[in-house]
């Protein structure tokens, strides 16, 4: 019997990182709520009890897929465009453009996770909910950090408000998110990342 499990609850063989892929891919696509968990185990390759065994549950298995989104190029991008950029301004001129790009790719399901698996999630999952928006609200304060930052090296004219260009940022690209999950070209985000770079008060470089 041992010779059939690898580890409680798992079938032999078991591929994590392959299961992690194919949860991801189903929560990207209909969000959090709409995704049961037979529809999860079927895409997975798994019995319901080996995902109980290996992720506890469905939340905590989502959670695990948002960190190893958090981590992979399409989720990962925005961090590393503010950290490798030498200006602010190119750093969000990177941001946007990629995530036209990013968020329209036909590789993958269409927008953002972070930004749309949590729509309609029910009362007695808002905690999945508020673990999203947490995610979200620490990359407007990111954005808002390197904003003041470039104030004070003088990228920025003294009279930015850095809270507001973080805000109008952070809603640019959760709008671009909604508007690939609706069809919008990789053209139109484009188009849209260029005139929300036209917001950029003065010294861009």
């Amino acid at each position: 019997m041992g010779e059939m499990r690898a580890g409680r609850g798992r079938p032999r063989g078991f591929d994590r990182d392959a299961a992690l892929a194919a949860a991801t891919r189903l929560f990207w696509e209909r969000g959090y709520e709409a995704t049961s968990v037979s529809e999860l185990t079927e895409a997975m390759g798994i019995k319901p009890g080996s995902l109980y065994a290996t992720f506890k549950d469905k939340r905590s298995l989502f959670e695990e897929v948002v960190r190893a989104y958090g981590r992979s190029p399409v989720g990962a991008f925005i961090g590393v465009a503010l950290a490798e950029e030498a200006t602010a301004y190119r750093a969000f001129a990177r941001v946007l453009r990629e995530a036209a790009r990013t968020y329209a790719d036909p590789a993958h399901p269409a927008g953002c996770l972070t930004i749309s698996a949590a729509t309609n999630v029910a009362a007695q999952d808002a905690e999945v909910e508020a673990f999203l928006r947490e995610i979200r609200t620490g990359n407007l304060a990111v954005f808002e950090a390197r904003l003041r930052a470039a104030r004070r090296a003088g990228e920025l004219p003294g009279d930015a408000d850095p809270a507001m260009l973080a805000a109008y940022f952070a809603a640019v690209i959760q709008g671009m998110s909604q508007r690939a999950r609706d069809g919008a070209s990789p053209e139109e985000l484009a188009a849209t990342a260029e005139l929300a770079l036209k917001a950029w008060p003065s010294h861009r470089e």
